[in-house]
């Protein structure tokens, strides 16, 4: 076959490779997938195996190893032979670490969150809002035995965690309810908010306090207590907390947690050269 021969009947291949990867919205199809399976793995640290990941992510147990195979040559993923079981892999951590080193204020916050955790003897936490949502950056693990899990990396909506709380207190009633058009109010826990009406009173009170708390609201038995970290335009920046059970954390110490991570907000607004509204 001559090279114009084969140029031309590689058209028709190409064309179906577009038309597999066109999907809907402009996306690359198989982009698109190969980022639910990271996904997926980035949620679970012990592991899934080929069936469950493929009913996890709705995709063929076919298509899924196909891509995982893929993502394993550029180390995004590894399987371990062991158990085979599919895990998330040491090029994804790089990208990630690259993300957390685009907030120049991690590294500058964590001895004010290993004060914090000293203090309180729970596990101190440090967060941001993206894209609605909240993600915890860094965290420093309490000492205790039993202590409150909460993954870095990790997401939770807005209206349902003491950062996400904290944060909303400081936006526009209309910036409010944007977000909760965009992401709603789910029950997560009988104690979650899911009336706009009852959130309204919840953030004036995070406003009259300087501290915002989560109230089992995300995950039962933990409790959270949270206040904002602000820049130089007086805008929430971040927002740092504590978590704990419900158990070594009850109502009475609140006010108490609320102050010392009030303060340490406070305190750290002023090193990172940021300024209080």
């Amino acid at each position: 076959m001559t090279a114009g021969r084969r140029r031309r009947a590689a058209k028709p291949a190409l064309a179906a490779i577009d038309a597999e990867d066109g999907a809907r919205g402009g996306a690359v199809q198989s982009v698109d997938r190969a980022m639910l399976l990271l996904e997926a793995l980035g949620e679970d640290e012990e592991g899934y195996r080929l069936t469950d990941l493929a009913i996890r992510t709705g995709l063929s147990p076919s298509t899924a190893h196909r891509l995982l195979t893929t993502l394993e040559k550029r180390r995004f993923v590894a399987f371990d032979p062991s158990d085979s079981m599919w895990h998330i892999g040491r090029q994804s951590f790089a990208i990630g670490s690259a993300f957390i080193r685009r907030r120049n204020f991690v590294a500058p916050a964590l001895p004010f969150l290993r004060r914090l955790r000293d203090l309180t003897h729970e596990t101190a936490n440090l967060g941001v809002i993206d894209d609605g949502e909240v993600i915890v950056l860094t965290q420093v693990e309490s000492r205790e035995i039993m202590r409150a899990i909460t993954r870095v990396g990790g997401r939770a909506p807005m209206v349902a965690s003491g950062i996400g709380k904290a944060i909303l207190s400081t936006y526009p009633d209309a910036d409010v309810v944007a977000i909760i058009r965009r992401h709603g109010m789910k029950r997560l826990t009988p104690r979650s908010i899911v009336r706009a009406g009852e959130l309204r009173e919840a953030l004036s009170v995070v406003r009259h306090d300087g501290y915002a708390l989560d109230d089992e609201e995300f995950v039962p038995g933990l409790r959270c207590v949270a206040a904002v970290v602000y820049n130089d335009q007086a805008e929430a920046l971040a927002a740092i907390s504590v978590s704990g059970l419900a158990s070594r954390v009850p109502r009475e110490r609140v006010p108490e947690l609320g102050r010392l991570v009030r303060e340490t907000a406070r305190e750290m607004t002023l090193a990172l050269g940021g300024r209080l509204p």
